[in-house]
């Protein structure tokens, strides 16, 4: 056996530079969308603090939470509607936090928005409500324009609705407007804000039902925000939970039923009794 003082004896060798820890790691593809430690105050109140959330290609995450938790602040900031007050907003890798060179523009022709109350323009009908992001955004011809505009609809089964007027749509054709003129421009992402919320039980089933097969007919990203648990373990492959501007659970839908966080129990049983109530009581 070498003693230590034989070792001290032999010359010492200088070596290169060790490579950095990154590149010893292999890269990673970049995901659909990342979110590194947002932050966002609004009106002086703290609403995102330090949110970092991955989102795979092809996944579908459920972001859920109570009223007020932050949940739609952190869509508006994936689609640039909103901007943090620090932190970053990757979308495929691409930093479009504050983008002076056009990284927005060419991210949201990546992304499709559902927004809560489907956002119908009330002077349109349901065909150019669909149009209207290609009319903005495209350069079609008329024919290129009524094609896809007839396949969404399709996609959404509601070709029959194509010159009907929002005001006599029920609030599920309304969602289902909305989801086509939302794939209308062929995104890679779809994000979706509360959409079953006001809808029936049978009508919302509908929408969970479409939000599966968007997934499986056009291979997208899926991100919803929701309180509706039903719809959340229905839909998602994923989910994360957001409290008081924190993300405090991510997971798959397992991991969140065996949670043992009291917070995440309550929430996802709708329990009467728990910390989510005395909160609310005080």
């Amino acid at each position: 056996m070498r003693m230590v003082a034989e070792l001290d004896d032999n010359p010492f060798v200088l070596h290169p530079e060790p490579t950095s820890f990154q590149g010893l790691v292999p890269d990673r593809p970049p995901a659909a969308i990342e979110l590194c430690d947002l932050r966002k105050s609004l009106g002086g109140k703290p609403v995102l603090e330090g949110i970092s959330l991955r989102v795979e290609k092809g996944e579908t995450m459920c972001i859920i939470g109570g009223s007020g938790t932050g949940k739609s602040v952190t869509l508006k900031h994936i689609v640039g509607l909103m901007h943090p007050d620090s932190g970053h907003v990757l979308i495929d890798g691409e930093d479009i936090t504050r983008s002076p060179n056009g990284e927005l523009a060419e991210a949201r022709k990546k992304i499709g928005f559902l927004f809560q109350g489907a956002a119908l323009l009330n002077s349109l009908d349901v065909f150019e409500n669909v149009a209207l992001p290609l009319r903005e955004h495209e350069r079609l011809s008329a024919d290129e324009i009524r094609n896809r505009v007839f396949e969404k609809l399709e996609l959404v089964h509601l070709g029959e609705a194509v010159h009907k007027m929002p005001a006599v749509l029920s609030g599920g054709m309304k969602k289902r407007v909305g989801l086509a003129r939302a794939i209308v421009r062929n995104p890679e992402t779809i994000l979706y804000d509360e959409p079953t919320a006001g809808l029936d039980p049978v009508t919302a089933s509908n929408i969970n039902k479409l939000i599966l097969e968007m997934q499986q007919k056009l291979g997208v990203t899926s991100i919803l925000v929701t309180h509706d648990m039903s719809s959340a373990f229905r839909v998602s492959n994923r989910m994360a939970m957001l409290h008081q501007g924190r993300l405090i659970k991510v997971g798959s839908l397992e991991e969140f039923k065996q949670s043992e966080d009291p917070i995440v129990q309550q929430f996802i049983y709708g329990d009467s009794e728990g910390p989510l109530t005395r909160e609310n009581h005080k």
